[in-house]
């Protein structure tokens, strides 16, 4: 890999450790764990790899393949507010385990990601493996649930932006030839086993060429404007209801929405349309995921894809271009742009019969579309994968 490489190249020496973490998809139950939503996903094949060796003085050094600039921070001494660069992220994991646990032992590393960014979480990802490295290094061992809590802290409280538990959880749960169906209030989640009737699938992914941050998107507003509308509808139906950040539409039964929904501004409305329709996707999604029916799971995801464009209100033109395309496209179970929406990529859960045919079709009229995109548009076909699991 050339994280190796380049760990070699800088330091002189193998690195003591390769950790993995791969990236995700979310066919099924976008914008909706930041409210406490069930969410349906898979990890894939790809994802980030961390070569990495311990430093006894507490230093962190990290460089990028992805990034030029290198960062450097002792794990007592890190700056209080972000710097507004990539590794903010890892700031954040080692504020976060710091408040946890004692550390003494820092790290230098290189690390590698295998897709472009933009889509399919890398942020939580490269969150994960970094904080797998930082506890090995610390002898520290963790549970699933507190790497997605520690990780999910970094996105929150250090770098600012308003995240539920989705990315993380799918990065550390998934099995391999499994759907992840996972309740975001309890944590309780079930591994779906593919059936042995389902028709084989393979997942597209189809990247726009435009990389994008969340933290400088309208990502948070989405979240605020879901807090409002529960807000609302808890005070319309005479219901209690507390601090506002604590507010969720996990909490508001769907007759109160139906009853008073239409007393909301009309962004409100939409975003309460998009979390119940999803809700009910999901449900069905994992019904039928159990059966092995995966035509109708990717047509609740080509529904999930309509409802983030119409109710959520994000995909940038490139995305809901590559979304129209996949939806005429032979071959196509169902997809959906991956992420928020802004920017990244679109996946597909794609009959491998038709995986030339269908790479050929999406490539060419997205790029008639967007010529200007020639040489940052890329397509790379992956599988399912396992989670990274405990530390």
């Amino acid at each position: 890999m050339k994280c190796e490489e380049k760990f070699f190249e800088i330091y002189r020496k193998s690195p003591e450790d390769v950790a993995f973490c791969p990236y995700r998809i979310c066919p099924i139950g976008a914008h909706v764990d930041h409210q406490l939503g069930r969410i349906t996903g898979l990890a894939i094949d790809r994802g980030i790899h961390f070569a990495y060796s311990p430093k006894q003085n507490g230093v962190i050094e990290l460089m990028s393949l992805q990034f030029d600039k290198r960062a450097q921070f002792h794990i007592r001494e890190v700056a209080d507010v972000r710097q507004n660069d990539w590794a903010d992220y890892l700031r954040g994991v080692t504020i976060a385990l710091q408040q946890r646990y004692t550390l003494s032992v820092g790290l230098c590393g290189v690390i590698e990601g295998t897709l472009p960014i933009g889509g399919l979480s890398s942020s939580a990802s490269v969150c994960l493996v970094f904080l797998k490295a930082l506890c090995k290094v610390n002898r520290i061992n963790l549970s699933p649930l507190e790497m997605i809590l520690i990780s999910m802290a970094s996105e929150n409280n250090y770098v600012g932006v308003s995240s539920g538990k989705l990315d993380q959880s799918c990065e550390m749960y998934s099995k391999k030839d499994h759907l992840l169906y996972l309740d975001t209030q309890d944590d309780k989640y079930e591994l779906i086993p593919s059936s042995p009737s389902m028709k084989p699938y393979e997942i597209a992914i189809f990247f726009s060429g435009i990389e994008r941050t969340l933290a400088g998107s309208k990502f948070n507003m989405r979240v605020d404007e879901c807090r409002s509308a529960a807000y609302a509808l808890l005070a319309y139906a005479g219901m209690d209801y507390g601090k506002f950040n604590e507010t969720y539409f996990r909490q508001v039964p769907r007759q109160i929405f139906d009853e008073y929904g239409d007393r909301l501004p009309d962004n409100w409305r939409k975003r309460a349309m998009h979390w119940y329709t999803e809700q009910e996707r999901v449900i069905a999604g994992a019904d039928a995921w159990r059966r092995g029916d995966i035509e109708e799971y990717g047509r609740l995801s080509f529904e999930s894809g309509l409802s983030s464009i119409q109710n959520w209100e994000t995909g940038s033109p490139e995305l809901k271009t590559l979304y129209e395309i996949m939806t005429g496209t032979d071959g196509i179970y169902g997809g959906r742009f991956s992420g928020a929406g802004f920017k990244g990529c679109c996946m597909a859960l794609i009959d491998p019969a038709y995986r030339e045919s269908i790479i050929e079709k999406v490539s060419r009229e997205y790029l008639k579309a967007f010529p200007n995109m020639e040489g940052k548009y890329m397509t790379a076909i992956c599988h399912s994968a396992d989670g990274l699991g405990s530390c």
